[in-house]
């Protein structure tokens, strides 16, 4: 008679569940999204220019530099080394650049 142990089965699994996770992740198939991994729009108010109405403004800048790449404004984090994404709006639209030309679609 053949008798098999079901715990030592179920162990097997667990753990070959662990590696593969651990080796997806290890060689970056999976990532683990952080909440300071994402930016959203939220955080940026954009302050609309009165004529004689004064903005007062932190003197400190902020961690979030931005540059025009082709047309659109892309934000490049300081503090995060590799953090980049693109400011779009609540309709998720790219905000584009002024002085420069907007890419065409090639077909």
């Amino acid at each position: 008679m053949n008798d098999r142990n079901p715990i030592s089965y179920i162990l097997t699994v667990i753990a070959t569940i662990f590696v593969s996770v651990g080796a997806l992740w290890y060689y970056g198939y999976l990532h683990f999204a952080k909440p300071e991994d994402a930016r959203l729009l939220a955080e940026f108010t954009m302050l609309k220019s009165i004529p004689g109405e004064d903005v007062k403004l932190a003197l400190e800048p902020a961690d979030q530099q931005a540059q025009c790449v082709d047309g659109v404004l892309v934000m490049f984090d300081m503090s995060q080394k590799g953090l980049t994404g693109v400011l779009v709006d609540s309709r998720k639209r790219a905000v584009r650049c002024m002085g420069q030309e907007t890419p065409q679609e090639v077909k």
